[in-house]
């Protein structure tokens, strides 16, 4: 196995994983605070660094049924959120593509 290598970020508004304190993305990066994720709120983000994406599967969000992956943090391997690969609805369609980071 192999050196973990992970991005750091400059600036002072960095997002954090709260196990391991690995940064993931920085407000420059932010969309929206208006989100809600399994246990409250949640973030919109337009990129994230030190991530790994898990496997698509649809599913059935507040906002419709959507394609989405889990989000890991390499570090340490927690779900920190999920990245929005499909969006069935036009009205939807501005998700694609984008990161939901959930805060805890």
């Amino acid at each position: 196995m192999g050196q973990l290598y992970l991005d750091y970020l400059d600036g002072d508004n960095i997002y954090i994983c709260a196990k391991c304190k690995a940064h993931l993305t920085n407000y420059n990066y932010l969309l929206s605070k208006a989100f809600r994720g399994r246990g409250g709120k949640a973030y919109l983000f337009t990129k994230v660094v030190n991530i790994e994406s898990g496997p698509k599967e649809e599913r059935l969000l507040l906002s419709g049924i959507h394609i989405v992956s889990d989000l890991h943090c390499k570090n340490c391997k927690t779900v920190v959120g999920w990245k929005y690969d499909f969006a069935y609805e036009e009205s939807q369609k501005y998700k694609e593509n984008k990161f939901i980071l959930e805060k805890v």
